[in-house]
């Protein structure tokens, strides 16, 4: 299919797949999320610009977006990790159940429709930015819970992100910000999340879209390789330039660019819910 395209046309798909890797490796540092919310409509877009079907290029934008979230997420994680600000039990505690989800989620996006699972996370985006940007005192409680609850909250963090094609960064934050954890580590242990949620929600789309018609050359399932090597390596450089923007930001101005970063992924999903 790529062989099809003009020179001048496939010019334009790179070039803006290189400025959309550069701010999604910007927003992995920052916010401690894998740039999804920015990576799917903007490859499904693309995607439709260079002829590929329409019911082919949202799972395949979903998965090459997860494929891209790994080694963005990656660095993202390191840099804030050598700041000492990821808290290790939160992953260990959420990494099989969220694993877990991940699964149960690519099952049960093969038959139930994403809007009842967008409109979810529309809600809980729209009530974590309100509280953020009117600086609201209200929480679920004084920490994180222990035992079942804090795997329920992994399993709901691994299926919301496997059906949005997010790499949870968006909702694992919120859940420690409502139990009063400082933003800078949210965002700071969510990158963590990134790598926990990509990497098999990467794998299952592979699986799933193997040998699926009108898939473009150089993909493996429903992750484009081309897509891959191109908006990679940006965002993976640029994440470190995040990172040390959030750090170096006040507690408060964090929390309301955080909240505003929520209210616009929040339109993005409303956007698209009203598409259907």
């Amino acid at each position: 299919m790529f062989a099809s395209v003009s020179p001048g046309d496939f010019a334009i798909f790179a070039v803006s797949l290189i400025a959309a890797g550069a701010l999604t490796g910007v927003l992995a540092g920052v916010f401690g999320v894998g740039g999804g919310a920015v990576i799917v409509p903007v490859l499904h877009d693309l995607f439709l610009f260079l002829g590929v079907p329409d019911a082919v290029s949202t799972p395949l934008a979903v998965g090459t977006s997860l494929a891209i979230i790994i080694p963005t997420s990656i660095r993202s994680y390191v840099a804030h990790k050598a700041r000492g600000a990821v808290d290790m039990t939160i992953l260990r505690a959420w990494a099989v159940p969220t694993v877990v989800g991940v699964i149960v989620g690519a099952y049960l996006a093969s038959f139930a429709s994403p809007v009842v699972f967008k409109l979810v996370f529309v809600f809980v985006a729209g009530m974590s930015a309100a509280r953020l940007l009117g600086n609201f005192a209200w929480r679920l409680g004084d920490d994180l819970p222990k035992g079942p609850l804090m795997k329920v909250y992994g399993l709901i963090i691994g299926v919301l992100s496997a059906l949005m094609g997010i790499g949870g960064g968006q909702l694992s934050s919120m859940f420690m910000t409502f139990y009063n954890r400082p933003i800078h580590q949210a965002v700071s242990t969510s990158a963590g999340m990134g790598v926990i949620i990509s990497v098999p929600g990467a794998i299952g789309l592979m699986i799933a879209g193997w040998d699926k018609p009108g898939l473009p050359p150089g993909s493996i399932g429903y992750v484009s390789l081309v897509g891959l090597v191109l908006f990679a390596p940006v965002s993976v450089w640029t994440a470190p330039l995040g990172v040390k923007l959030a750090h170096a930001m006040p507690k408060r101005a964090l929390e309301r660019a955080f909240g505003i970063f929520l209210l616009l992924v929040s339109a993005r999903f409303v956007s698209s819910i009203a598409g259907y």
